[in-house]
């Protein structure tokens, strides 16, 4: 399963997210996993369009054992996004430092972020 979608402010973000948490729950993805997914998705998504001041591409795969995030904006191509995870009491970074909680953080050529979550099975 893939899904995609496109989202310019935070209410949208919202609305998606939550449309894809229920496709999450009809493919029978445990609770946990859900939860984890849409957390990453919210911290990457809002991100981008907090310190990008754009809309932000969302890309999802479902796979057996693994949920596949990539977040991605105009913005951010060609940029290396730092994917170093800060203490828990820096000032900025805490997004990152959640988001490594819950899976692998890589930044992609094409201007983003990709998280992989391994499900819980």
């Amino acid at each position: 399963m893939k899904v995609t979608f496109k989202v310019d402010n935070l209410n949208e973000m919202t609305a998606e997210l939550a449309a894809f948490a229920e496709l999450l729950r009809g493919q029978t993805v445990r609770d946990e996993d859900v939860f984890a997914s849409r957390l990453v998705s919210c911290e990457l998504i809002t991100n981008v369009i907090r310190h990008g001041g754009e809309g932000a591409e969302f890309i999802a795969e479902l796979f057996s054992d693994r949920i596949l995030i990539k977040v991605l904006a105009k913005s951010l191509d060609g940029i290396n996004i730092r994917t170093e995870v800060p203490d828990v009491f820096a000032e900025s970074g805490r997004g990152l430092y959640i988001i490594r909680c819950f899976g692998e953080i890589e930044s992609l050529e094409s201007g983003g972020l990709s998280v992989c979550i391994k499900r819980h099975l």
